[in-house]
Parts: C-alpha cells; sequence; structure tokens
C-alpha cells in the first residue's frame, strides 16, 4: 500500500503542517515511505528524508487561485506517484481520507462574516472534498457537528480521532531548568507570564485579552511568539519566533488564548504537557480533553469572563505543577494516532 500524504507546505510551523510532518514521520516509521505533496518542502527537516517528495509549483499564480490549482494538479501528481490512499491535510478534492482541522464555513459564522466571492471559492472545494473522501477524520467533536449540520455529511462518514503531539519533545523540566529559561526569554520573577502563541493575532483574540489586562493591578504580562506584535500595551511583549517553543511553555506562568474559532488548539494539548496550564475560551476544541487542574474556561461573550479567569489563574500560580500524564485526557501520541490512521488506511485500500 503505498499512502500519500497532501499539505501545503512541509516546513517549520504550527498546525496543520506540523500535523503533516507528525503523519509523515509516524508512517515511515512503520515501514511505509510515503509520498508527500506541498507547494514548498524544506530539505534540511528530518522528515524530508523520509518521504518521496513531490513539490506542485503554485508561485507563478494569484495567491487566490493556487489551493484549486494544486487540487487539480493533484489528481495527476497522485497516479503518477502509484498512491493508493491519499491523506489530505488541505483542501483537495482527490483525498481518501479527507483531515478536518477546520471548515470555512464555521470559521465565517464564527467570526460573523459574510462570505466573499473567494470564501465561496473555498467552501466549493471544501465540499469536493468531503464528498469525494472515503472518510472525514475530524479533530474534535466541534469539526464533527459542523461537517454534519454545515456540509450535509452522513454521520457514519465521519470518525472523530483528535491530532498528536511529539511526547518526546513535549515535557515538563525542574525548577531550576525553568528558572534558567525565564531569565533566558527575559521574565522576571515577580511577573505572572502569559504565553501567547499566535500567527494571526485578530483570529487569535490577542485584542481582547489586552483589554482584559487593563484594570488588572497583579504583574501580569502577556508574551507574544510568533508574528511580530506593535505597540499594543505595555503589559504586552514581543519575544520573537521561537523554533523552540516548547521552552517558552515551560517558561510561562499560563498559556493564553482567545480564538474567535480554534477547531482544536495544539497550543493548549502541547502546553499542559510541558506543565504549564492554559486560559482558553469554553469553544475551544481541545477545552473537553484536558483536565479541570490544568485549565482556566472562559466565555467569549465579553471581556469580563476573561478577566475573571485571568485572576483565578493568577492566584493559583500552579505553573509546573501540572502533571503531563495527568493534563490530557487521550493518548496524545503519534503512535497510537498512527495506529488509528493505518486501520482506516487499509480499510479504504481493500475496498
Amino acid at each position: 500500500m503505498k499512502i500519500g500524504v497532501s499539505c501545503n507546505v512541509m516546513q517549520h510551523s504550527g498546525g496543520m503542517e506540523r500535523y503533516a510532518r507528525d503523519l509523515a514521520r509516524g508512517i515511515a516509521e512503520r515501514g511505509f515511505r510515503p509520498a508527500y505533496f506541498a507547494r514548498r518542502l524544506d530539505p534540511t527537516l528530518p522528515e524530508h528524508a523520509m518521504i518521496d517528495p513531490h513539490r506542485i509549483n503554485v508561485s507563478f499564480l494569484p495567491g487566490k487561485l493556487r489551493d484549486a490549482w494544486f487540487s487539480w494538479r493533484l489528481r495527476h501528481a497522485r497516479r503518477a506517484a502509484a498512491v493508493d490512499v491519499m491523506v489530505g491535510c488541505n483542501r483537495v478534492d482527490s483525498s481518501d481520507i479527507a483531515v478536518c482541522g477546520g471548515t470555512h464555513r464555521g470559521f465565517l459564522r464564527a467570526c460573523g462574516r459574510k462570505p466573499t466571492l473567494f470564501d465561496r471559492w473555498q467552501i466549493a472545494l471544501e465540499e469536493r472534498q468531503y464528498a469525494n473522501a472515503a472518510i472525514i477524520l475530524a479533530h474534535s467533536p466541534l469539526m464533527r457537528d459542523e461537517l454534519i449540520e454545515l456540509y450535509g455529511i452522513h454521520e457514519a462518514k465521519v470518525r472523530i480521532l483528535r491530532p498528536p503531539v511529539d511526547t518526546a519533545r513535549f515535557t515538563p523540566v525542574d525548577a531550576p531548568a525553568r528558572a534558567a529559561l525565564r531569565k533566558r526569554l527575559g521574565f522576571q520573577d515577580h511577573e505572572c507570564v502569559l504565553l501567547f502563541p499566535s500567527s494571526s493575532h485578530v483570529r487569535k483574540g490577542l485584542a481582547l485579552v489586552e483589554a482584559a489586562l487593563r484594570d488588572l493591578d497583579e504583574p501580569v504580562v502577556v508574551a507574544v511568539v510568533g508574528r511580530p506584535v506593535g505597540a499594543v500595551s505595555p503589559r504586552v511583549r514581543y519575544i520573537g519566533f521561537q523554533r523552540e517553543i516548547e521552552d517558552c511553555y515551560r517558561a510561562a506562568d499560563f498559556t493564553i488564548l482567545a480564538s474567535a474559532y480554534e477547531p482544536f488548539g495544539l497550543v493548549g494539548i502541547e502546553s499542559v504537557m510541558c506543565g504549564t496550564p492554559v486560559i482558553i475560551p469554553s469553544t475551544m476544541g481541545c477545552a473537553d480533553v484536558i483536565a479541570r487542574h490544568a485549565k482556566y474556561v472562559f466565555e467569549r461573550r465579553g471581556v469580563l469572563s476573561l478577566r475573571a479567569a485571568i485572576r483565578r489563574a493568577v492566584a493559583s500560580r500552579c505553573a509546573a505543577t501540572t502533571k503531563r500524564e495527568k493534563a490530557v485526557l487521550y493518548d496524545a501520541s503519534v503512535a497510537a494516532h498512527i495506529d488509528s490512521l493505518l486501520a482506516l488506511a487499509n480499510l479504504v485500500h481493500s475496498g
């Protein structure tokens, strides 16, 4: 059985790009050599040596046409590569197993946006992907419900399979190591640091977090990692792009997100596995698989609920005491995820 994995890019990144790399590595460790289709592939990554790389060039096209072109070209590329089962981690209409980490209709609804022409193109491509796939993997119950409600997918076609996390990478450290990390990142001993990992500050809710901090007397600062942020508030501090995001989790007191739409949110799982509790909205997809002692949940309707959650968290200051094995309520290992994925791939391959 030749397995293919499709994703937008293979590079250092979070979200679906990291998930696709985990799939490639996990599949290769089981004795398969997956074909990997992407717009760009970083040859310096260790996973690159484990795959048959296939680049689908889209750089000559306007941005809004690239998804459709990639999907069209993939149909031919998978045949040429003799792929038996294609796992689609992006919007492609030739995937046999379509991975749903979020839906465009769900995003528009959560943000209160009306669809533009480009949005309708994206939705049409999604509809073809879901219609053509034999199985759809939803990363959370939220995704399953959106697929059924917003896309009319039959319930029997959807399987919930939560995404994995590298359990060897995301681990706690002892107090001296944590103190050294805080010093390296510029965190003061008296500060309560809320880590805000983000590549899209509007979608992740930075403005809401900043508003919630305005009337707090406690010495709370938000450490933004990822995309640069302009001057927002003295409480908001940009600490740059960090490849070792696990060290940022370990150094912070809490990780915080206030996303309008977060279908799963691997950030939450990674953080508590590093021993750092999270402050997250109740609508975040991973909220139901994080233990109660490792999370402070708020309602995103206004700033008061978030402010109250921050105050509860600051009063506890229980960072670095969260037990990884008790904080995550499912088997988040890559090995367990690959077992389930390969079982489904065999089911598809056998007809």
